[in-house]
């Protein structure tokens, strides 16, 4: 069944899962909701009784195994406010999105108090910036980040502006192991979070499900078939777990829509690796997390000021980034940038979607600083030069 086989070691790592109290996304265990969940009968019923139109609409007009009929899934030129692009044939994306893991979360420092500033980078957003992509997860602080996400679409549609694209991620805990059933009901709380009737995007978080990718794909295919989410993703997902997740949905006539991997400047193994090239290839969108690299690409610390301990993805000492900051901060001189748009402009030159964090108005506006301009090709390879290849991990970063 498996492609990988885990050693026993990872066996028990596996089943302290349940009783693990740390605030990491790989064990939070999530609290219950008052939305009463489907038996995996009641689901087969409910799939049954949808309209045979509405499930030939889905595969006859699909863009499955045709990138071009996927859409324009990065951006070659110069991204503006103005740019969209089309993840999975189905929703419409700004060229750079926010990360929403520290709305919400302790691991950031995360206090209810902090609510207000998140609402005003929300409006400072939406007012001025084009960005219109917001990225959560059912894990993120409990189920915290859906929650504000739901309270701040609300006001949103109460003022009646334009309510943007968001995106949330489907957990697949080793002791999930009931599909669908698992995940449309992981999904159905996640909706009620965020105070929607479908979802935009819905991403499988990671590859750790103890069951195969091509039942995680029936699963992700019946909740398009049910009307929930109109595209479907994965994240951190190898070039062979990808390919075959894309070939599983396009069975249903699904494309898969994107693959969320850390791609930064500390990170570029998805450019290395052929993934981005492969990702392209089939119509799938790549959405870069941690494109700041924690912070570390921000301009905000150095090695007399490191980051805060835990932040664990790209975690090298500052000392060994100072080649590499030292040209980001030649290059954000030049262009009069801050060092965080010169970080994220890099990601999309590089054909990805970045994922830039923004907790108050002011972050906001440096990521919005990202667009209306292009690194040059002579600026790209002076940053490849000094930029980090990085590496996988056998259980959580596949690519």
């Amino acid at each position: 069944m498996f492609k990988r086989t885990p050693p026993p070691a990872l066996f028990a790592f596996l089943s302290s899962f349940r009783s693990h109290s740390s605030h990491s996304p790989l064990f939070t265990k999530l609290p219950p909701t008052s939305l009463p969940l489907l038996t995996h009968s009641q689901h087969l019923h409910s799939l049954e009784k949808q309209s045979q139109s509405t499930i030939m609409a889905t595969t006859e007009g699909s863009a499955a195994g045709n990138p071009h009929a996927a859409g324009v899934i990065y951006v070659d030129g110069v991204p503006t406010k103005e740019t969209r692009l089309t993840l999975g044939g189905a929703i419409s994306v700004s060229p750079m999105a926010i990360g929403t893991w520290a709305w919400g979360d302790s691991t950031w420092g995360y206090k209810p108090e902090m609510f207000d500033d998140l609402a005003a980078t929300w409006d400072a957003l939406q007012d001025d910036s084009g960005i219109n992509f917001f990225d959560t997860a059912e894990v993120y602080g409990r189920g915290e980040s859906e929650r504000i996400i739901g309270r701040l679409l609300k006001k949103s549609s109460a003022e009646g502006k334009p309510i943007p694209i968001v995106a949330t991620k489907f957990m697949p805990f080793p002791w999930r192991l009931r599909y669908p059933t698992s995940l449309l009901n992981a999904l159905k709380n996640s909706m009620e979070r965020l105070g929607v009737d479908v979802v935009d995007l819905l991403q499988i978080h990671g590859p750790v499900s103890l069951r195969g990718i091509e039942i995680l794909g029936d699963a992700l295919a019946e909740s398009v078939k049910l009307g929930l989410v109109k595209s479907v993703g994965v994240s951190n997902y190898s070039i062979d777990e990808m390919v075959r997740m894309h070939a599983a949905l396009a069975k249903h006539g699904i494309q898969l829509a994107s693959n969320q991997v850390e791609f930064s400047l500390l990170r570029r193994h998805p450019e290395t690796s052929g993934l981005i090239a492969k990702c392209h290839e089939l119509g799938v969108a790549v959405l870069a997390y941690s494109p700041l690299g924690m912070g570390r690409l921000s301009g905000k610390y150095s090695a007399e000021n490191p980051p805060p301990s835990g932040r664990r993805f790209s975690n090298y000492p500052m000392t060994e980034l100072v080649p590499l900051l030292s040209v980001m901060e030649k290059i954000a001189k030049a262009h009069d940038k801050p060092m965080t748009a010169v970080a994220l402009n890099y990601t999309i030159c590089k054909g990805t979607i970045p994922l830039g964090g923004a907790r108050n108005p002011e972050q906001a506006r440096q990521n919005a600083m990202a667009l209306g301009w292009r690194l040059s090709d002579d600026e790209m390879a002076e940053l490849d030069k000094v930029a980090m290849i990085g590496s996988t991990g056998f259980f959580w970063q596949h690519a």
